[in-house]
């Protein structure tokens, strides 16, 4: 690979998370701020967990959909489209007075994340090689933490001087960042047309590198083609027990905890006695501790298999689960900035090994569905830990619930033990299915040619090391 091309990819690496970082920076903003003006007005937990929940809903319900979509268009026409669509979404919504108008809106956002959010994700292995993707996916998760950081804290200044409509305006200008992100990025995926991932590089002029077409036909072998329309086949989630067991076990522990993202507002406002701008910093802390979570686990990642990856999942999420036990017995809310900085850290642990676990696992032209998929297993869990939430907040005390989340996440995560280490067995047992069939989960090994290859269908050149990785799916190539 030409220093350009080298040169090329990780500054689509780094103006993806930049616009990734940018868009979630004006998400939390705005959340922040409607959730502090429903607790301003009066409302009660029922109102907060509503408002939630239109802000999760269309994320499970539309992932098959926008998974198919985001592997089939263009990511330039997604990221181009939805984000101005968002973008005249949040002005409305800056002006709209009426709950249920607000309430529509908000799910109507909500609908076009549930088509970025994989759409994004799936271009960040295809902007490096695979050894790179540890530290592709630690600058991604940096910069997401950074959006979420400052988030929060701009919104309890800004809630507090201006109201709710300037936090929501600025929320509408960050969504162009969206708009230029899918102008600028050479990186694309999707569509019936030549990308960089299929058919070698392209020129700023549109021409297609014939260099890189002969790199993708040697490394695809005879006879190999390419899926215009961005479709895989030869996995499914269901048939990959580690990522089965991952994606699960994910949202059982979400939709544990998940209830303290209605909680914590009356929690800290309420029962600690803090003020709109405390909230604000310590909803930015767990997002601080993402920071330094996600570099440690980039650089222990790549020295772990898939089965590690998995393990890791877990012990990241008893993490998270410990830390909201011990904000139930904190007498101070500036106490909860500690706990809440380690449980931050541990989360951004387990975004990398399971975006990872992902992109090794699943056919470059499935990754965007796979995506979503796992994005709509955690909103279900979170949307379940919202209901959960809100219901029980109408007659038990924040202190209480906030302690038996932490018990029940703990819990969850001990019953899911035994079923991880059967996960880690099954596809060693399924190694007897077919002769000469390696289904061991084990690192990615490093290719010697770029991720320009990983569209074609040559065996080898679809197989990390030359090697399914794992893929529990005998007998079909993994890839597209």
């Amino acid at each position: 690979m030409s220093f350009t091309t080298e040169a090329s990819r990780w500054s689509d690496v780094w103006l993806a998370s930049a616009a990734r970082g940018t868009t979630v920076g004006g998400d939390f903003l705005a959340a922040t701020a409607l959730a502090l003006a429903l607790q301003g007005a009066g409302a009660g937990g029922l109102a907060v967990s509503g408002l939630l929940l239109a802000a999760t809903l269309p994320l499970v319900v539309l992932a098959p959909l926008a998974g198919r979509l985001a592997d089939r268009v263009d990511s330039r026409t997604l990221l181009v489209t939805i984000g101005s669509a968002q973008a005249a979404i949040c002005v409305l919504l800056a002006v709209a007075d009426d709950p249920i108008v607000v309430v529509v809106l908000v799910a109507l956002l909500a609908c076009g994340l549930a088509v970025t959010q994989p759409c994004l994700a799936a271009l960040l292995p295809a902007m490096v090689r695979p050894a790179d993707l540890p530290r592709a996916s630690a600058i991604s998760q940096t910069a997401v933490s950074l959006g979420a950081l400052g988030g929060p804290v701009l919104a309890g200044l800004l809630v507090g001087q201006f109201g709710t409509r300037v936090p929501l305006l600025v929320d509408a200008a960050t969504y162009l960042a969206l708009v230029v992100a899918g102008l600028l990025l050479r990186t694309r995926r999707g569509g019936r047309r030549p990308t960089a991932d299929q058919a070698g590089r392209v020129d700023q002029a549109g021409r297609v590198d014939q260099a890189g077409r002969a790199d993708q036909a040697r490394a695809g072998g005879q006879g190999s083609r390419v899926n215009p329309g961005g479709t895989g086949q030869g996995w499914r989630l269901r048939r990959d027990p580690l990522m089965l067991v991952m994606v699960v076990s994910t949202a059982v522990v979400i939709a544990a905890i998940g209830g303290i993202n209605v909680i914590e507002v009356f929690f800290i406002r309420e029962t600690l006695k803090g003020s709109a701008t405390t909230y604000g910093l310590v909803g930015a802390a767990w997002m601080a501790g993402m920071l330094p979570g996600g570099w440690l686990a980039a650089r222990l990642a790549r020295r772990l298999d898939d089965a590690a990856l998995v393990r890791g999942v877990l012990i990241t999420l008893a993490g998270c689960s410990s830390m909201v036990l011990l904000a139930a017995t904190v007498p101070a809310a500036v106490l909860l900035v500690p706990l809440w900085l380690v449980a931050g850290a541990a989360n951004g642990a387990e975004n990398v090994f399971a975006n990872l676990l992902t992109a090794r696992r699943v056919p470059p032209g499935m990754r965007a569905r796979a995506y979503a998929s796992y994005g709509a297993a955690v909103q279900g869990g979170s949307m379940g830990g919202y209901l959960i939430g809100g219901a029980l907040l109408t007659g038990v005390a924040p202190r209480p619930l906030i302690a038996g989340a932490g018990a029940a996440g703990l819990l969850v995560v001990l019953v899911f033990v035994p079923v991880v280490a059967r996960a880690v067995r099954r596809p060693v047992r399924e190694q007897s299915a077919g002769p000469g069939r390696d289904t061991t989960a084990g690192p990615v090994r490093p290719q010697s040619t770029g991720p320009e290859c990983e569209e074609t269908t040559g065996s080898e050149a679809l197989r990390p090391g030359g090697t399914d990785a794992g893929l529990a799916t005998p007998g079909r190539p993994a890839g597209p």
